[in-house]
């Protein structure tokens, strides 16, 4: 099954690049679908992983990826999709995220753990090549940045007892601290909040 997934995220995936970057889309699933393959996460766990941005982001309907994989793997990627974009702000659908953490599946925990390590370890890459221009890609500076990956960080780090996610974890609160420093992420200011939400309309 991991190889036709591989092959249907692929063709979801064609001709998207990852932000900013002359990267094909595609190497960000396969490397996440690799990080739960090495956490030692079952196939339906790193199909769903190598599928998991198919929803949200390559106009695939959960009915297709149902058809196609399965109740289990639906429920997966459907688990770790943000709500539209066009009907939530971006904070909406971060704290929403970070919510579902407290109760979600294992494998979800899974499948969220290594989407954002391999977000900071490719965040990191290019910050070691352009800097600071990094943040230019994203919707959202720095400071929203690391406020959220610091929060997914310690939602994961409180679900103790999932195989393999206190690796990922781990790995991912190294890679926060890697790309933002040894401080607490700074709290959003409600100037910020209120520009940021003026900028989503």
């Amino acid at each position: 099954m991991i190889f036709r997934a591989i092959s249907f995220a692929a063709a979801a995936h064609s001709g998207q690049y990852r932000k900013g970057t002359p990267v094909p889309y595609i190497v960000h699933p396969l490397n996440v679908g690799r990080l739960l393959i090495e956490a030692g996460a079952d196939e339906t766990v790193a199909v769903a992983g190598v599928l998991h941005d198919t929803l949200e982001d390559a106009g695939v309907t959960l009915d297709k990826i149902r058809e196609t994989f399965g109740d289990e793997v639906a429920a997966l990627v459907a688990g770790v999709s943000e709500p539209p974009k066009s009907e939530v702000s971006w904070e909406g659908r971060k704290r929403e995220i970070i919510r579902r953490m407290a109760d979600a599946a294992p494998g979800v925990l899974l499948v969220e753990a290594a989407d954002k390590l391999d977000n900071l370890t490719s965040i990191a890459a290019d910050q070691r090549r352009v800097g600071s221009e990094v943040w230019a890609r994203f919707n959202r500076p720095r400071e929203s940045q690391h406020w959220f990956y610091e929060q997914m960080a310690q939602a994961l780090r409180g679900r103790a007892g999932v195989p393999g996610l206190e690796a990922l974890s781990r790995q991912l609160a190294e890679a926060v601290r890697a790309v933002f420093g040894p401080g607490p992420a700074p709290g959003e200011s409600k100037k910020q909040k209120v520009k940021n939400m003026a900028e989503d309309r």
